[in-house]
C-alpha cells in the first residue's frame, strides 16, 4: 500500500508511524490497515440520496445525528485522520451455499455464527489507539465498531481497503467482502494511502440480478425495505407477505449478494476463535430453533449479534422459514405447537407458514 500525502515538517516517528501501524495491526488478529484524511468525499450525498428515497424504512437513526456520520470532524472535533482496519470472519470450514440448499436448517448470516465482534475488535482498536500513543504522544485517539453514526466503509475505501462494490459492500482484491470494518479517529497529522479508485466490478451485476427479494434499484442502490438483512434484523414488525415466500431459510441476515460475487473465491477464514459457529447454529433445523424457549434463547444467544431481533422477532424469522420447509413431520408440528402464542406478530406468522402447507 503506498502513501500519497507526505508532509515535509513531519517527525520522522510520525512519517514512520504508517508502517508500524500495518505491524501491529497485523499483530493484533486485523488483516489488514490503511490512513485517510477526516472527509467522506463523494459519499456523504450518496447518503444523502438513498435517505431521499426513504429506502432506509425503519432505520431512523442512519438519518440522526445530522452531519456526524459523514463529517469525522463533526462527531470528534480535531480528528484530522481515521485509522480504518479489516478483519476476516469467515468460518472455517463452511459451507455457506450448501447451506442455503436445505430448506429445513435456518440460515444465520456468517457474521453472527460467533460470538458479537464490536467487543474484541474495540478491544484490539483500544490496544492499538494505545501503541500509537505510546509512541507518539500528544494526539488523541478514539475508536470506533459500529458504535457511532461512521460510513466505515467510504472510510475504507479512501483508506486503501478496497472499492464499494454494486451490492454496497467493501471488497478487496485479494480477500473479497467477509471481514469486519473498524476505525481509529486520531487528532495526529499521519501521512495518508491511496484511495483505492479501481472499481474491479466490470460488467457483472449477478448480486443485483440474484438478489432474493430483489432489493437493488441498480448498481449501489439497496432499498433496505426489501432486504432479508433487513427483514429479519431491523424490522420490529410483521414482515410484507409479499415477500416472506422470497426469503428461504435465510432467518437472521442474509449473505447472497456476497456469496454469489466472484471475488469471495479470494475470502480468507476468520483467525479468531471467537467467529467459529457456536451452538450448532451454522447446521441448526428450523423445527429445533423453533421450539426454543426464550430462556434457551437468551443463554444461547448470550453475547451474539443474534440478540438484536429479539425473542419475538427471532419466531417470526423462524416462521416464515418454516413455511418455506418441506412439508415434513417436525416441520408442520413446530408451527402447531407455537400456533397460539401470546404475540399477535408471531401468531400471524405461524398462522402464514402453516396456511402454506395447506393447514
Amino acid at each position: 500500500m503506498s502513501t500519497t500525502e507526505t508532509n515535509t515538517s513531519l517527525t520522522p516517528e510520525l512519517a514512520d508511524l504508517p508502517t508500524l501501524i500495518r505491524q501491529w495491526a497485523r499483530e493484533l488478529g486485523f488483516s489488514d490497515a490503511g490512513i485517510t484524511t477526516a472527509d467522506t468525499g463523494e459519499h456523504a450525498q450518496h447518503l444523502q440520496d438513498w435517505l431521499d428515497k426513504g429506502y432506509q424504512g425503519e432505520m431512523e437513526y442512519m438519518a440522526d445525528h445530522g452531519d456526524k456520520r459523514y463529517t469525522p470532524k463533526s462527531l470528534v472535533p480535531g480528528t484530522t485522520r481515521v485509522i480504518s482496519v479489516r478483519m476476516d470472519y469467515l468460518p472455517a470450514p463452511d459451507s455457506p451455499k450448501e447451506a442455503l440448499t436445505n430448506r429445513e436448517n435456518a440460515y444465520i448470516t456468517r457474521y453472527a455464527l460467533g460470538r458479537d465482534y464490536h467487543k474484541l475488535i474495540r478491544k484490539r482498536l483500544a490496544t492499538l489507539a494505545k501503541r500509537i500513543d505510546d509512541a507518539v504522544s500528544g494526539y488523541d485517539y478514539r475508536a470506533f465498531v459500529d458504535s457511532a453514526p461512521v460510513l466505515e466503509r467510504a472510510l475504507a475505501q479512501r483508506a486503501g481497503l478496497g472499492w464499494i462494490g454494486k451490492n454496497n459492500m467493501l471488497i478487496h482484491p485479494k480477500a473479497g467482502s467477509f471481514f469486519f470494518l473498524g476505525e481509529i479517529f486520531t487528532s495526529a497529522p499521519l501521512p495518508v494511502d491511496a484511495a483505492f479508485e479501481t472499481d474491479h466490478c466490470g460488467s457483472c451485476s449477478a448480486c443485483l440480478e440474484l438478489c432474493p427479494t430483489d432489493a437493488f434499484v441498480g448498481p449501489h442502490k439497496l432499498d433496505a425495505r426489501r432486504c432479508i438483512s433487513y427483514l429479519t434484523i431491523e424490522l420490529k414488525g410483521s414482515i410484507p407477505e409479499e415477500l416472506r415466500s422470497l426469503m428461504g431459510n435465510r432467518v437472521f441476515g442474509c449473505d447472497d449478494c456476497q456469496l454469489v460475487c466472484p471475488w469471495q473465491k479470494f475470502s480468507k477464514p476468520a483467525r479468531e476463535d471467537d467467529f467459529q459457529p457456536r451452538h450448532g447454529l451454522d447446521n441448526s433445523s428450523l423445527a429445533e430453533l423453533f421450539l426454543w424457549t426464550e430462556e434457551q434463547f437468551l443463554k444461547r444467544t448470550e453475547g451474539s449479534a443474534i440478540r438484536r431481533t429479539g425473542y419475538e422477532g427471532w419466531l417470526r424469522n423462524l416462521a416464515v422459514g418454516l413455511g418455506n420447509a418441506p412439508s415434513t413431520i417436525p416441520v408442520i408440528e413446530a408451527l402447531k405447537k407455537r400456533a397460539d402464542h401470546p404475540s399477535d406478530m408471531v401468531r400471524e406468522h405461524v398462522q402464514w407458514a402453516l396456511a402454506q402447507h395447506d393447514l
